[in-house]
This record gives structure tokens, C-alpha cells and sequence, in this order.
């Protein structure tokens, strides 16, 4: 079996919330508490939670963009950690990211073809002469008419904005891609086309994601593992199918039993989690969810729970997931009925036969953007394109 792309030991994260007049640190938020994971090449490992877990600050924390308080990151072998500094930009080209809001990561005064060709420029990945025909490439690959280089961000929709953003991050041919909650700004019409994207793109170039998510039901249908996050800590780790089909601790429980389904008159059993999330100034000891969950026991008020994998890769940090109640996950009753399948499908298909909805990668050049004169307007964040419809 191959070596793993990235391998995390025991990360840690603290952020000094407050200090003394002399310096000396008096709060410290716990955002990131020991957590390990590794990602196979051209994995999707996919870390969800609700916000405030730490999942975002881990995304940034495997790219370095802020240094960890203690543990270890490892990609292709190398401890990235110990790397020089003249070598961290090396690594940077193999490790990219994607930002959540298409709107504020791209810059308003630069045009689409100069926002890839930063990139080309940094890392002297095409000669000066190739760029432009690199950045045509680009465009083409996530779906965009290469025409639509010399425009500006604002002239594109929520999910024409997040194709460039995902352009850039291929810019540098990376091997890595951090999505941090890619699809979550988005029109829900528009959120199932980026996601074939993205999948069609890790097919097609054996990209690795680490994909950050609040929203299972996304996750669903990109992760190959999941990884569940809470209060810093990794509570349940298993491949999707097993984590959705049986999930084990009660905080994974309670987060899929949140995902609607769309058949209304259908009862179904929710485990509610009573209380607010605790303070990550003050996380309570033992295990986190203790002043939550409905099974607590005296051990789980005191002693951390450690993350134990079964036979098959199934991890669960909870001291009684095995004498808990066996609960379904998702099954197939769960999914949409026929009709409403047929009407999601309808959304995701292609139009006119080709592929300028965005699904998949766009093997012909797309229309122009619409004119001012054809309704297309100028100016704000939506735009009268095809994916606006």
C-alpha cells in the first residue's frame, strides 16, 4: 500500500485570546486539540462540524498559512514544519486553496486572465510567451469561454466566480486542493454543478481534497471519508457510506438527523442535543459534548475519550458508542421520491447537449457572457448567465 499524500500527528492550535500588561497569555481559545488524520492520493477526506469547531483553522494549518502550537504535518514523507523558508514556496505549489465566498477572494481590479497568470508568474510555471495560452486552458477547464479573461469579477454570477477561483488554485498544477466550504455561498441550483466539477476535476487529474463542510448533505455526495469535528477534537472518522449508513457517536448522530428530507410527512426519530456548544476558552473536561449528550456518564465528565478504529477504519472517540442503541443513518427511504429525483437530475444536466452548465469540464468554448444590451447588466454580483437560470 502506497505511502499517504498528507499525514497529521496530534495538530494543536491555540490563539491567545487576552493579555497581561506584561505579556503573559490569561486566555487561550483551544481551536484545534489533538487531532490525526492521514489522506490517501486523490482522496476526498472531508472534515465537517458546525462552526467554531476548528475545521477551517486545520485546512490552514496543513497549507502552513499558520503555524500549529504543536504536532506534526507531513506531506509525501516530508515534514513540511522543518521545511526552509525558501522551500515553503515549493510546497505552496503543491498545496492549494479554495476560499468559501467567490465575491471577496478574487480581486475587484484585476481581470480574470491577470488572476491566473499571477500564479503562472509566481511559481514560473509557463514561459512569459505561454501564459495567455495557459490561462485560455484554464478557463476552459473549469468551463468558462476563454473570452472571459479580460473581464472583470463582478461581470460573472456567484458560481462563475467560483470556477476562476478554481482555476487558480490549478494554476500551479497543485496535488493538494483545501476547499474550505466552496459551495456554501451559493445558489443551491448552482451548488450541485460545482461539485461535479470539482469531482470531475479530481478524476481527470488525480487531485487529493481536503474538503471542509457545516453541510453533510454536500458531503454526502463528494467524500470518500468523513472526519466529524467537534470542539477541536475529531469525534468520528469512517468512509462515507459507513459513517452515513451507521453513525456511532451522538454528535454525528444529532448532525444527521439535522439533514432535511424532503418527504414531510414522514416521521423521523431527531436526537437533540440540549444546551449551547461550550466556550473554546473554557472547554469542559473529559469529553466536550458531555454538557450535551443524553448518555453522559460520570467517566465521560472526567476522562477523554480516544479515537479507537475498529477493524474496518471506523473511529469513534465516545466511551459507550457500544452499549448506545443502534440508529440508522441515512437509508433509502431517505432519498428524494422519483419525481423530485427527476427535477434534480434535469438541474445537473447539461445544456443543449453540452457542457456550459458547468457540469463536469467543458470540452467546447461557451457564449460570451450577455451583452448590457441583451440583459446582461453591469455592475453588483449577479450577472443574467446561464447559471443564473
Amino acid at each position: 500500500m502506497s505511502a499517504p499524500l498528507v499525514e497529521i500527528e496530534d495538530l494543536t492550535k491555540h490563539f491567545v485570546a487576552r493579555r497581561s500588561l506584561l505579556g503573559a497569555p490569561l486566555a487561550t481559545v483551544k481551536a484545534v486539540d489533538g487531532v490525526s488524520f492521514s489522506i490517501a492520493a486523490g482522496e476526498t477526506l472531508a472534515l465537517v462540524g458546525e462552526s467554531g469547531c476548528g475545521k477551517s483553522t486545520v485546512g490552514r494549518l496543513v497549507l502552513r498559512l499558520i503555524e500549529p502550537t504543536a504536532g506534526r504535518i507531513r506531506f509525501e514523507g516530508r515534514d513540511i514544519l522543518a521545511l526552509p523558508e525558501r522551500e515553503v514556496r515549493a510546497f505552496r505549489r503543491s498545496a492549494q486553496l479554495v476560499f468559501q465566498d467567490p465575491y471577496a477572494s478574487l480581486n475587484p481590479r484585476m481581470t480574470v486572465g491577470d488572476i491566473l497568470a499571477e500564479p503562472l508568474k509566481l511559481h514560473d510555471v509557463v514561459p512569459a510567451a505561454r501564459q495567455r495560452a495557459r490561462v485560455a486552458e484554464l478557463l476552459r477547464l473549469v468551463g468558462l469561454d476563454p473570452a472571459h479573461a479580460r473581464r472583470y469579477p463582478h461581470e460573472f454570477s456567484g458560481g462563475q466566480r467560483q470556477r476562476i477561483a478554481v482555476a487558480r488554485a490549478l494554476a500551479v498544477e497543485p496535488k493538494l486542493i483545501v476547499c474550505d466550504e466552496p459551495v456554501s455561498a451559493l445558489d443551491v441550483s448552482i451548488r450541485s454543478q460545482v461539485l461535479n466539477l470539482l469531482k470531475d476535476l479530481q478524476r481527470r487529474l488525480g487531485l487529493t481534497y481536503i474538503f471542509i463542510s457545516h453541510d453533510l448533505a454536500v458531503v454526502k455526495h463528494i467524500a470518500d471519508r468523513v472526519a466529524v469535528m467537534y470542539l477541536g477534537r475529531i469525534v468520528e472518522t469512517a468512509r462515507a457510506d459507513r459513517l452515513f449508513a451507521a453513525p456511532r457517536h451522538p454528535y454525528t448522530r444529532a448532525l444527521l438527523s439535522a439533514i432535511p428530507v424532503p418527504q414531510p410527512r414522514r416521521s423521523r426519530h431527531r436526537p437533540i442535543l440540549t444546551g449551547d456548544v461550550p466556550s473554546a476558552l473554557t472547554p469542559p473536561p473529559g469529553c466536550h459534548l458531555h454538557t450535551r449528550c443524553p448518555h453522559v456518564v460520570d467517566l465521560c465528565r472526567t476522562v477523554r475519550p480516544e479515537l479507537l478504529a475498529d477493524g474496518g477504519g471506523h473511529a469513534t472517540a465516545c466511551h459507550r458508542w457500544t452499549e448506545l442503541p443502534e440508529e440508522p443513518g441515512l437509508k433509502i427511504h431517505d432519498a428524494p421520491p422519483p419525481a423530485l429525483e427527476r427535477l434534480i437530475a434535469a438541474f445537473a444536466r447539461p445544456l443543449n447537449g453540452s457542457d456550459r452548465g458547468g457540469v463536469g469540464v467543458s470540452r467546447q468554448p461557451s457564449p460570451s457572457l450577455p451583452s448590457p444590451a441583451s440583459g446582461g447588466g453591469k455592475g453588483g454580483g449577479r450577472r443574467g448567465t446561464h447559471e443564473d437560470h
